[in-house]
């Protein structure tokens, strides 16, 4: 079996970065960390929407042109979203953009939202007849890839698997967040006061709900990411979200999981949204490990010492070269996921690149020595969001135990001759 990328994929990964290189640059990434208080939220502290004055709880997350379709994929590039996953249409009822245009909803982010949108990035996966590009997951991670090398914030893996859910997700014009009460990091949402509608990955279905009514009951939380902010949703009103019924924050959710949509396809359950979700934000670690690499070796170059560059020098040699190794295993693992769609390799892949992502940007701090520490250095953005990203959706804990449980398995079936 052949993994190389065809020259469509590399085409597509080419023209993502080419429109994140022109659009979401490190002078805008600076310019929306470095903003007034509220910038990098979407919306000031007191706008509709916004749940109060922060509560110090600590920071969350140091615990551990256009898009084209591709003729040839890795692995069955036919595989779109009505294969994979059920493609549906719009939900009856749907949520629609809340607050005004995404760039007054979204600060300096509505920029970047927009010129993702008309080139299909979020709509990567839809079918060609419902306005997609007709893709299938592994474009998808290499798109992602791109957006983690570039560190370009909000909540783009939940938008992306709404975009057969919710009406102007696709198209940019409506921003979506996730809320997934059976994860471990799941209760925490990304950018909620600055999205449209929350997709809720509850087991029982999988609802869309307006997020000005999560907003309600979520309380903000002090981000470790100056690019993340986050809001911890309260449990209750989870009964009223399963049943789409009752009062509260329930009664507002439109139920998608296991309805028919247009063309007679199944909606995509929670299970299988979380697993594209836990391989999509793998693939976002894995640009942001090999941006690392990259600014590893170019400071090594150009920093000299004892009248040599700091490259020369074995022990920083050794260093970048593990760096560079700790990709390539993620890469290899992430891309063969993507093909296969396998749970245990998805947590593998989700496993390796978290790895990678945060030893990367630390090995990455150590070569640049004090600057390193710095705020003007960008290093610490990538370890922040990547400390983030491992908090989230499948955890260390949790891809640990998904692998186990598959050893476990697989070594009952051989024991009783199955396999």
């Amino acid at each position: 079996m052949d993994f190389q990328l065809t020259d469509d994929q590399r085409a597509l990964r080419a023209g993502v970065r080419d429109i994140l290189s022109r659009h979401a640059d490190r002078a805008a990434l600076r310019a929306y960390v470095d903003g007034p208080p509220g910038e990098a939220a979407g919306r000031p502290p007191g706008a509709a929407g916004w749940a109060g004055p922060a509560e110090p709880e600590g920071p969350v997350g140091a615990a551990s042109g256009a898009v084209g379709p591709a003729s040839g994929a890795v692995g069955p590039a036919s595989g779109a979203v009505g294969e994979t996953s059920g493609a549906v249409g719009p939900v009856s009822g749907a949520v629609g953009p809340v607050s005004g245009a995404v760039g007054e909803t979204f600060g300096m982010v509505g920029r970047w939202w927009r010129e993702l949108g008309a080139a299909g990035f979020f709509g990567l996966r839809l079918p060609e007849a419902d306005g997609g590009v007709g893709l299938a997951l592994p474009e998808a991670v290499l798109a992602f890839e791109e957006t983690g090398r570039f560190l370009l914030p909000g909540p783009l893996v939940a938008t992306h698997l709404a975009a057969p859910l919710v009406p102007g997700a696709a198209r940019g014009d409506t921003v979506v967040t996730a809320y997934d009460p059976g994860s471990a990091g799941g209760r925490l949402v990304e950018h909620l006061t600055a999205s449209d509608a929350v997709l809720v990955l509850d087991d029982a279905a999988v609802r869309v709900l307006p997020a000005q009514e999560l907003a309600r009951s979520a309380r903000p939380l002090r981000s470790l990411d100056p690019a993340t902010p986050l809001h911890r949703a309260a449990a209750p009103g989870m009964a009223g979200w399963k049943t789409g019924t009752g009062t509260g924050a329930g009664a507002g959710a439109d139920a998608v999981d296991g309805g028919e949509a247009a063309g007679g396809r199944s909606a995509p359950t929670a299970a299988v949204l979380r697993r594209e979700a836990v391989l999509l934000t793998a693939a976002q670690q894995l640009g942001s490990a090999a941006r690392t690499v990259e600014t590893a070796v170019e400071h090594a170059r150009r920093r000299r010492q004892f009248g040599r560059p700091i490259g020369a020098f074995q022990a920083v040699q050794h260093r970048c070269a593990r760096m560079l190794v700790r990709v390539e295993l993620a890469r290899a693992a992430v891309y063969a996921a993507a093909v296969t769609a396998d749970p245990t390799e998805v947590a593998a892949a989700k496993l390796l690149a978290d790895e990678a992502a945060v030893r990367n940007a630390r090995d990455c701090l150590q070569v640049h020595g004090g600057t390193g520490f710095t705020w003007e250095s960008d290093v610490h953005l990538h370890l922040k969001r990547a400390w983030l990203r491992a908090s989230r959706w499948a955890t260390a804990a949790e891809a640990e135990e998904e692998l186990a449980r598959a050893l476990l398995t697989n070594e009952r079936d051989m024991a009783f001759g199955w396999i």
